[in-house]
Parts: C-alpha cells; sequence; structure tokens
C-alpha cells in the first residue's frame, strides 16, 4: 500500500495521468489506432498473393544411388528449388521445416533404386511447409509435376512409376491470408507505433508544452518514461484488435502460446517507439516528421518479408534484412499463430528483438534527453 501511495503521489505518475489524458482527447490518435489497421489488415489479407522462386530444399536421400541423385538434379534444374540441407534422417528434415528453415523436403527411401529395377512402385516423400500457401502450391505443383516427369523417362525401360506421398504442413489448405495477415499484422504495429510515437513528441514541440515540461521538478527520466508507458499500453490494444480481426475474419489459427506472443510483441512495440523517438528528435514538425517515416518505414516493410518472400529477394537483401527487426517479428508472428512456436524455437528472434529494443530505446532517449537538457 505505501509503494501504491508513494506511486500516485509521484511526479511520474502525474505526468503519465496527463499523457492518458491527452491521448483520450486526441480523437484523431485513436482513430489512427483503430480504424487504419483494421482496414489494412482486411485489404492486404484479401488482396495480396506473392509469386516465389528459389525455395530452400532439404534432401534426405538414404537410396544415395546415381538414380536418386537424377531425381534431386531434376527438381533443382527449373530454378525453382535449390538444395539448402542435406540432413541425415526425417527426424532431423522435419524439424528443420517446423523451424522455417527450409521450405520443401524430400526424403528418397534406401529402396528407391531397387524399386526402380523391379515392379514395385518407387516411393518418395515431399514435406511442405505450408505457412506460405502460396509458396506450398507452387513447391507442390512443381515437386509433383517434375517428379511425374522423372518418371515418364523412365518408363521406356521400367513401367514401374514413381509415387509421391506429399504432406501439407501448418496450412493444409493452402490459404493465402494465412500466409499474408501476420506479415500484415506486423506491418501494422511497426506503422503504428512509430508514427504515433512520433507524433507524441513533435506535437509537444509544436504546441510549446515541451518548454513547460523542462520548467517542472519531474527528471527527464520521468517526462520520457510516462509518454512510453501510455502507448505501450494503447499499442498492446491495437495488436489485440489486429489478432481478433485475424482470427474471426480470415479465420488464421493461433497455435501457440498467447503470453509469448503478447511478451514478442511488446518487444516490437518498444522497437517501434524508439524508432518514433528517434524520428521526433531529428524533426522539426510533424509534416517533416511523417514524411521522414517513409524513408525509415518503407525499406522495414520490404525487406521484412511480411508481403513477399525473403527468399525470392537477391542474396545481398537477404542478408540485409537480418538488420530488420521487423523480419524477426513476423517470423515470430507466422511462427506463434501458424506453427505454435515455442521460445526453444523463436530465442534467436527473442535475442534480435530485445538487442533492437535496447539499442534504439537507449539512442532515442539519449538524444531526446540532450533536447530536454
Amino acid at each position: 500500500m505505501k509503494l501504491l501511495r508513494r506511486l500516485i503521489e509521484s511526479r511520474f505518475w502525474a505526468l503519465t495521468v496527463k499523457e492518458i489524458g491527452q491521448i483520450l482527447r486526441n480523437k484523431q490518435l485513436i482513430f489512427l489506432l483503430v480504424f487504419p489497421p483494421t482496414i489494412q489488415l482486411l485489404i492486404f489479407g484479401l488482396a495480396l498473393n506473392p509469386d516465389v522462386q528459389n525455395l530452400k530444399l532439404g534432401v534426405v536421400d538414404y537410396s544415395n544411388t546415381p538414380m536418386s541423385r537424377e531425381l534431386v538434379s531434376a527438381l533443382t534444374a527449373n530454378g525453382v528449388f535449390r538444395v539448402d540441407r542435406a540432413p541425415p534422417n526425417e527426424q532431423i528434415l522435419g524439424e528443420q521445416v517446423r523451424r522455417g528453415e527450409i521450405i520443401t523436403g524430400l526424403v528418397i527411401p534406401p529402396t528407391f533404386n531397387r524399386d526402380l529395377k523391379s515392379d514395385h512402385p518407387a516411393e518418395v516423400q515431399v514435406l511442405i511447409d505450408a505457412v506460405d500457401a502460396n509458396t506450398a502450391g507452387i513447391a507442390s505443383g512443381y515437386a509433383a509435376q517434375i517428379i511425374n516427369h522423372f518418371s515418364q523417362q523412365l518408363a521406356p525401360q521400367n513401367q514401374a512409376p514413381i509415387e509421391t506421398q506429399v504432406t501439407i504442413l501448418y496450412n493444409p489448405g493452402l490459404i493465402s491470408s494465412w500466409f499474408i495477415v501476420p506479415g500484415v499484422l506486423g506491418l501494422v504495429l511497426n506503422l503504428g507505433s512509430s508514427l504515433v510515437s512520433t507524433s507524441a513528441i513533435v506535437r509537444e514541440k509544436d504546441t510549446g508544452t515541451l518548454e513547460q515540461l523542462l520548467m517542472t521538478p519531474a527528471a527527464a527520466w520521468e517526462i520520457i518514461l510516462a509518454k512510453v508507458v501510455p502507448l505501450f499500453v494503447l499499442l498492446l490494444g491495437e495488436v489485440m484488435l489486429a489478432v481478433t480481426v485475424a482470427t474471426l475474419v480470415f479465420h488464421v489459427p493461433f497455435r501457440g502460446n498467447f503470453f509469448l506472443f503478447m511478451g514478442f510483441s511488446g518487444l516490437y512495440i518498444c522497437v517501434g517507439i524508439g524508432i518514433g523517438f528517434l524520428l521526433a528528435t531529428v524533426s522539426r514538425s510533424q509534416q517533416q516528421a511523417i514524411l521522414t517515416s517513409f524513408f525509415i518505414n518503407l525499406p522495414l516493410i520490404q525487406l521484412s518479408g511480411a508481403i513477399a518472400p525473403i527468399e525470392s529477394m537477391p542474396r545481398f537483401f537477404q542478408i540485409l534484412s537480418l538488420f530488420n527487426p521487423l523480419r524477426h517479428y513476423v517470423k515470430v508472428v507466422r511462427g506463434v499463430l501458424l506453427k505454435g512456436n515455442g521460445l526453444e524455437v523463436l530465442y534467436p528472434e527473442a535475442i534480435a528483438l530485445t538487442a533492437f529494443a535496447v539499442a534504439l530505446l537507449a539512442i532515442s532517449t539519449y538524444k531526446f534527453r540532450t533536447q530536454l537538457s
């Protein structure tokens, strides 16, 4: 009770109440947090349909014969597939598909070559990560077509065809919106967190209230934290609204842990607020801040994999995207919602987002404190 009473009587609490009051009176800000995210999810989820190429292929070749290697060569000849991994067994292959390290897996049994020379049909198994329904559809169609063509080439010598067993994982209905909507959720949170936090700081500059805050006994960290906390809570509400739209309208499954998802979302909100504060410190007006944000947010979106798969990008941009916090958050959203991944799979993204959040908040806070002083 004493701690709660001291908090209520503190300067930080007074500043926080002031910020909450300003936000609630700002109908334009509430509108931006509710209406655009809903419309963007609906439009992008229904309209976008990306094309892909150069899909990562994992191969488990138990046969290890010239004929099995010819089958792998046939799959990679047209550029749709590229051999990326060669795990020792199908258990590791399935785990690599689950982690998103590869899109397609091929399992060639040890009896492959013997079956081709006998009257028994040779079987191969193809595993496809269908989180991206468009990618899965292309991969499934091309794999079946290439293997059937390979089988027909063998028909003059051997009438026993190759039978293909394709297993569609995580998105058996090949619904494109299940890939698009989680990506757009990350896009919406990126735009909302950065623009709203930028607007909150620049508005103080435009109205002259920032100078009034400097005349109060409040410390710089109290002023900054009082601005961050209300925005953080509002943006968490925006995440919950977006998830609700995704699950109710597009029937996107939520297979992972809700609290883990909200924890990652909180990390990315800190990243977005850090970006917004940094933009506010280098902008003199709200118009300049919004225009500057386009030079930051558009590259982040394009290199995130939210709209188009990263595998279809040139190699240079694939490497560059590793330094994009939105890429890591989009992977988290798809991993938690569609695959049910936990922290044991997503810990690299947790480390990356934490590093981005700490770095951006530290830099933006330092520059903001410099302006306050």
